[in-house]
């Protein structure tokens, strides 16, 4: 089975001469650039050597990229990394797709993409129609969401 690989973050610029470089961390999961982890960017491995917040992002130093020439090569490119379980969250690469049904039964859709809102992050379906994430009562990844909507939501 191979698993998709989820963005976690992009390398912003290089820092300094020594190859480090400066990551905007897209997860919540900080241990992604723990020293020792594996992240890949267009298809080749980078190993974090060292990493530590720097203002609002970190500055990681990965095996392989002593100086700043490779590390301004890496300007700009998306780091991705395998899914990670935590416990009683819910990832956005699972609801990707989900099924979206009322208590009853009822379809209402597929969810398109999440979007993030400050009160509650969104459910977007096909239809275009959001779905706040307050009214999910279950779910199983990849497969199905049952919600309670208040009346009135898809009509």
């Amino acid at each position: 089975m191979t698993v998709d690989l989820l963005e976690v973050g992009r390398i912003t610029k290089a820092h300094g001469l020594r190859g480090d470089v400066l990551v905007l961390l897209w997860s919540d999961v900080a241990d992604r650039l723990s020293p020792g982890s594996v992240l890949q960017v267009e298809g080749k491995e980078l190993v974090v050597r060292s990493s530590q917040l720097y203002q609002d992002r970190y500055l990681v130093h990965f095996e392989g990229v002593n100086d700043r020439t490779p590390a301004e090569a890496l300007r700009g490119k998306v780091l991705l990394a395998e899914p990670t379980e935590v416990e009683g969250e819910l990832l956005v690469h699972e609801l990707i797709g989900c099924e979206v049904v009322t208590l009853e039964g009822v379809s209402v859709g597929r969810v398109e993409l999440v979007e993030a809102n400050p009160a509650s992050d969104l459910l977007v379906l096909e239809s275009g129609a959001l779905v706040p994430l307050t009214f999910l009562v279950e779910h199983t990844p990849h497969e199905r969401i049952v919600i309670d909507p208040p009346e009135g939501l898809f009509g």
